[in-house]
């Protein structure tokens, strides 16, 4: 599975304004929304979906890395919307530190399948030292796409 295949390209925010965890969850939906990826009318249902899986246990697993994830019926396929933050936000992450890098995920109610890959990969792709901090060093989501996709190349 490519994070390309379901990362929505114009779903990318090289520079998240929020800095509370709720706002960088709506700054990503409202990517979604932008990209045409979920409809206007499932902005409020999918950040609740999302802040009810936040209460469950915090999605920021360390390394200054979150990904937000819901199962939602706003979506027909799994789709993601990417963010980087220069500050770093408090998303409870289990090491204390900042989120900087943000993969917001959706998946529809009942694809566990993808929806499971789509995490395994993103978070395999980003214990990889070296490809975080390329990303974080990113400018633009045009530098963000092109570090992805040269990832999603050679580790398949």
């Amino acid at each position: 599975m490519q994070i390309m295949d379901f990362l929505a390209k114009k779903a990318i925010v090289a520079d998240i304004k929020s800095v509370k965890k709720e706002d960088v969850i709506k700054e990503l939906v409202d990517a979604l929304i932008a990209a045409e990826e979920i409809e206007k009318r499932s902005r409020n249902k999918l950040t609740e979906a999302l802040m009810s899986r936040e209460s469950l246990g915090s999605t920021a697993i360390g390394q200054g890395i979150a990904i937000p994830h819901a199962k939602c019926d706003c979506v027909s396929k799994l789709v993601a919307a990417f963010g980087l933050s220069k500050k770093g936000v408090d998303f409870d992450s289990l090491d204390g530190e900042p989120a900087h890098i943000f993969f917001l995920l959706v998946a529809p109610q009942d694809s566990a399948g993808p929806h499971l890959k789509a995490l395994a990969r993103i978070s395999r792709l980003l214990k990889d030292k070296y490809f975080r901090d390329s990303l974080r060093a990113s400018s633009d989501d045009k530098a963000i796409i092109k570090i992805i996709s040269a990832e999603d190349e050679k580790k398949v």
